[in-house]
């Protein structure tokens, strides 16, 4: 048991428990490729948040992991087999009930924890902070949390050489063989403010990659995403200890 995972612990160990950060991670369930599992995101998350809380919580952060939301907005893959999708008002609907809960049992700080680049949390986190004012909502996208060019040769955004070399260290049984790994070719906007990113509309997935991949995996290998996992779990855990120690009425320098 790990007190610190709340899908682990028990009404024994909570009952008179103080937590200071409730995490929850937030995936998807969708294609990556031919060859990595349709539960990719939310593996990740599942491990990123339960040994990053495990770091934290040494050091003395009072953290609890709450179970994964496997579903996230896949609006732009909506004619991909079984890609499911929770549109952003029902993300903000789930939200809305987990955030009462922390609000009404005194847990007033919560990490959203976002495994799935479809997801956007910022609208929903501006809205529930006017709501809920006693409760400091955060979130934060892995990926972004460290210079992935120090660890991986491809750029790429889906099933790409860090999302397969991450699943080649945590779970290799359910990455297929790699003569069967697609190569992650992707077409751009032919609308140059669209690629250039200060404009946005969304990628229909069908139409910019054969194999459901955004970014070739074939360099990927169990080593980089074990060195990968090790900076980004601590990384991670400092966030979560960094709430953990936080007073909410100075947060600021």
């Amino acid at each position: 048991m790990r007190p610190y995972i709340l899908a682990e612990t028990n009404w024994a160990a909570v009952k008179n428990a103080q937590f200071e950060l409730a995490v929850l991670p937030w995936g998807a369930t969708e294609a990556h490729n031919y060859h990595l599992p349709y539960a990719t995101d939310n593996i990740q998350a599942d491990n990123i948040t339960a040994v990053a809380a495990e770091k934290a919580w040494k050091k003395g952060g009072k953290v609890i992991v709450l179970p994964t939301i496997p579903f996230g907005v896949n609006t732009g893959q909506s004619d991909i087999y079984l890609d499911i999708n929770l549109n952003p008002s029902t993300q903000m609907a789930i939200l809305s009930d987990i955030v009462e809960v922390l609000d009404r049992q005194g847990i007033q700080k919560l990490l959203i924890f976002n495994g799935h680049g479809g997801n956007n949390f910022k609208p929903l986190v501006r809205e529930l902070g006017l709501r809920f004012p006693k409760v400091f909502i955060s979130f934060c996208f892995f990926p972004q949390a460290l210079d992935k060019s120090n660890y991986f040769e491809e750029e790429g955004d889906h099933a790409d050489e860090m999302e397969t070399s991450l699943m080649l260290y945590l779970r290799p049984e359910l990455v297929l063989p790699k003569d069967n790994w697609g190569t992650g070719d992707a077409k751009k906007f032919r609308i140059e403010a669209f690629s250039e990113g200060w404009a946005w509309a969304e990628r229909q997935w069908s139409k910019i990659s054969k194999d459901t991949g955004v970014g070739n995996p074939h360099k990927a290998t169990k080593e980089k995403g074990a060195r990968f996992f090790e900076d980004i779990t601590d990384k991670i855990g400092d966030l979560f200890l960094d709430l953990c120690q936080s007073d909410l009425e100075d947060l600021y320098e």
